[in-house]
């Protein structure tokens, strides 16, 4: 991730004269209007940002607003939304830091988003800009077609489950490599859960035309809910029919119900571990930034006991009915395959300083994605950071409880969770992979790795997991 230090077209610093840094207290008495800010070189700013954002969040953790105002407005002279890869993460959890503060005052900030509207068509373009500028789910519906096509071998009667129904190109994928069985296709149903009538109308719309130029004969089942609000006996599934059930990017959100509503705020961590970790980054050798919170930032600070004793095991006290009861009625149905893919990170601690270091690093990984692979100026990728991603952060740091849905977690935990609710880990074929590995291959760009883990698959950007793909069965 070293590009995430580097402006287009600049070389990478090879001393740093930050050590000055670590000597300057992050507080109020810095100065005003600090204009030597912009003088700072690409890296320079970069770990500075870092330093800046941290400061932040350890006095928004302990209720600091003053202070925690004096660094906001130090780092709006060095974020921007359409600068590098670090300024632009600086600029939402920004944003997401400056929400967390705002909430603490319910009535104004009830007030600057009363007028807020949520428009299905924003929805629609978010996701078809995530699938056409991410590799993430088309490498997903790779993985996840051709296990439903293998398990539905000579299978007559298909009837699949979509927990993510937010468009048609992976079924109408499905459809054409169903039509082409030596047996002949099956008859298909498909039931789509979506909580906008509009999608799932979109959706019946394409896949019924498709279904039609294929000669197969084909059903569509939509269900308006959200995940966490459905009724099993929508899905209507019937006895004599195969079942699978694909969910991308779902399950997360259900652990937002687990969590207690009477949850106390996060403690403030420690001055002392905040002071060795600051000092740790800021004399970080400038090749091996990239690395900053894997080895420096998150292993050079000391989560909490609650953190830690959040991220215990499903069967947990701490683990809720919710989740566990939706994954026992998903295996209640039987699925001859089951395939979920979920963001591969460690965003569900109850404390901010766990959760804003992790997210930090993993969405500084995904703007560097898109840092590589398309044009700082492109509208494209400033809608989808600001509609996407930059939501996502805001959710992660400024929200807790119910209200706090992007609960993202790694795979090992949801390997527990799924075993646990009866489900058996079915690894993907090597033709599944293969397929996976040439689409990533043809890609075009180098940072993106895959990798085979017990029948699992990871994917990476450079050496850090973002998602991962699973295929279960219900084990009787």
């Amino acid at each position: 991730m070293e590009s995430v230090f580097q402006e287009e077209g600049s070389s990478s610093v090879t001393s740093s004269p930050l050590q000055f840094f670590s000597m300057m207290s992050l507080s109020p008495g810095i100065g005003s209007p600090y204009p030597w800010l912009r003088e700072l070189k690409s890296e320079e700013r970069g770990l500075y940002l870092i330093h800046l954002l941290i400061g932040c969040a350890n006095h928004v953790a302990n209720g600091s607003l003053e202070n925690a105002n004096m660094l906001l407005e130090q780092i709006s002279q060095l974020a921007s939304p359409d600068g590098d890869t670090i300024q632009r993460v600086a600029a939402y959890f920004t944003e997401a830091l400056a929400d967390r503060i705002l909430k603490t005052w319910p009535g104004l900030h009830r007030a600057l988003n009363s007028t807020r509207i949520a428009m299905v068509s924003d929805e629609i373009l978010v996701q078809k800009l995530f699938f056409e500028l991410f590799p993430f789910l088309k490498m997903s519906y790779i993985l996840t077609n051709q296990a439903i096509v293998e398990a539905m071998e000579g299978e007559k009667m298909v009837h699949i489950i979509d927990l993510s129904a937010t468009g048609p190109a992976q079924w109408i994928a499905l459809l054409r490599v169903l039509s082409a069985r030596p047996e002949g296709p099956p008859h298909l149903r498909i039931t789509g859960v979506h909580h906008q009538k509009e999608v799932l109308d979109q959706m019946a719309h394409k896949l019924t035309e498709e279904a039609e130029k294929l000669d197969i004969a084909f059903q569509f089942n939509p269900v308006v809910s959200k995940i966490e609000n459905l009724d099993f006996d929508k899905l209507r599934v019937k006895t004599g029919e195969a079942l699978a059930i694909s969910s991308i990017l779902q399950l997360h959100s259900l652990l937002a119900l687990d969590d207690d509503a009477s949850r106390r705020r996060s403690p403030l961590p420690s001055n002392n571990s905040n002071a060795i970790q600051l000092q740790k980054i800021l004399q970080m050798n400038p090749n091996t930034r990239g690395d900053l919170a894997e080895k420096d930032m998150v292993h050079g600070y000391s989560p909490s006991p609650d953190s830690a004793s959040a991220s215990s095991s499903p069967g947990s006290s701490s683990a809720s009915m919710k989740s566990e009861s939706f994954l026992n009625a998903l295996w209640g149905l039987s699925p001859k395959i089951m395939v979920v893919t979920e963001q591969d990170f460690n965003h569900n601690s109850s404390n901010l300083m766990d959760r804003l270091l992790e997210s930090l690093n993993s969405y500084a990984a995904l703007f560097d994605c898109l840092e590589c692979t398309v044009s700082r100026a492109s509208l494209d990728r400033i809608k989808i950071e600001k509609m996407l991603l930059g939501e996502e952060i805001k959710n992660i740091v400024a929200c807790e409880g119910a209200e706090r849905r992007e609960r993202h977690e790694k795979m090992d935990k949801w390997i527990q969770r799924l075993d646990l609710s009866g489900f058996a880990n079915v690894p993907f074929s090597c033709q599944g992979v293969t397929q996976a590995m040439r689409f990533l291959e043809n890609y075009g760009c180098n940072g993106y790795r895959m990798r085979e883990e017990n029948g699992c698959v990871v994917i990476y950007w450079q050496d850090r997991t973002l998602f991962s793909v699973t295929a279960w069965r219900s084990r009787r």
